[in-house]
């Protein structure tokens, strides 16, 4: 994507990324935001073929490790992924519940005029800061994705934070049926 240094070169390789909320900002505080990408991850698996190896979603960004199975694309995934999510996002913020809703969909709508690369809201930044793993890292950064919400004092064990593959590692069952590595 633009501005990204780290592309993905082979479509079909796995992939560690990264999903960031424009300016940071805190959009996964509440637990339908996060619905949000638990249910688009599992239509994905579903019917895009995305393979999810380990996953967790942040206050302000997503980490995810994946491929995806031929004749679909990482790119493709990764672009249909953000734009569905966006909306989405955008239609709960509208409608439910939402002390910040003036000032998050005023810092979107900017966003998406002063960058001129979405039509009404920006929700994600351009660049997924892709590292194709080769296998090589995939369990080092299994291992950040799981820390993350222990790190940021949401939980003080990995796999008690449900919105993370960390339970599926602990011989348990995740919000996402994923393939271990």
């Amino acid at each position: 994507m633009a501005g990204d240094r780290y592309h993905i070169t082979n479509q079909q390789d796995t992939y560690f990324i990264t999903c960031t909320v424009i300016e940071w900002v805190d959009v996964f505080t509440r637990t339908i935001y996060k619905e949000i990408i638990v249910d688009a991850f599992k239509h994905c698996i579903n019917q895009k073929g995305l393979v999810l190896n380990g996953w967790v979603i942040m206050t302000n960004h997503i980490h995810f490790i994946a491929h995806c199975k031929s004749p679909h694309n990482m790119s493709d995934f990764l672009r249909d992924f953000k734009k569905y999510t966006s909306k989405k996002l955008i239609i709960a913020i509208r409608e439910f519940p939402e002390s910040r809703r003036d000032w998050l969909l005023d810092k979107f709508y900017k966003m998406a005029k002063s960058t001129g690369r979405a039509k009404n809201f920006k929700v994600w930044t351009d660049d997924n800061h892709a590292i194709n793993l080769h296998g090589i890292y995939a369990m080092d950064k299994l291992g950040y994705i799981h820390e993350n919400p222990v790190k940021a004092g949401i939980v003080n064990q990995a796999e008690h934070y449900i919105y993370s593959s960390a339970l599926n590692y602990k011989n348990g069952k995740g919000l996402i049926e994923i393939e271990l590595l």
